[in-house]
């Protein structure tokens, strides 16, 4: 992992957040939790099957219709570092008719189940820029502005923004500032 830029308790990286050793790392998944392409794909493959067992189970007992835009599940993380994985949907861009809104409360309530989990280091990845179209800068907007909102309000929290490549880790430091 490479810091490419961090400002108290918020660090933005490069690297594979299916090697980040903390208390969770976030999962941009789909709807059906069942695994995918991008981020989800990888962190799937990465915790094992045990991981898709554990969503099924979730989709079983407490979200049959899938996991709604912005809203969170959390699971173990198996084989990843992580001991857990918060799972959370983001908005197709061109779908959605709050984007905005809804990108910002996968953050959200990301960070208050960690925080109500007592988690201590929690890692992200660029939730809905792959395949759901989010223009990367605007999402780092996003992100920023939950970030100097919520961080302030959970003292005990660190959390890196890992992207898969330099590029993108510097786009959002830019867009950001």
């Amino acid at each position: 992992m490479q810091i490419h830029h961090r400002q108290g308790r918020l660090s933005v990286a490069e690297g594979d957040i299916t090697r980040f050793d903390g208390d969770a790392i976030v999962n941009a998944a789909n709807r059906s939790l069942l695994g995918g392409g991008g981020v989800d794909g990888a962190i799937h493959r990465a915790a094992g099957p045990q991981l898709l067992e554990a969503c099924r189970e979730l989709r079983r007992t407490i979200w049959p219709d899938g996991l709604p835009v912005g809203q969170v599940a959390l699971t173990p993380g198996f084989r990843l570092p992580a001991e857990y994985v918060v799972h959370t949907v983001g908005p197709v861009y061109a779908e959605s008719e709050e984007p905005r809104g809804q990108l910002a409360a996968c953050y959200r309530n990301a960070l208050a189940l960690a925080a109500d989990q007592g988690f201590t280091r929690l890692a992200f990845p660029a939730i809905s820029t792959g395949v759901y179209g989010y223009p990367s800068a605007e999402a780092a907007r996003v992100v920023a502005d939950v970030m100097r909102e919520r961080l302030p309000q959970l003292p005990a929290l660190e959390v890196t923004l890992m992207f898969f490549s330099a590029a993108d880790a510097e786009t959002f430091v830019q867009a950001a500032s």
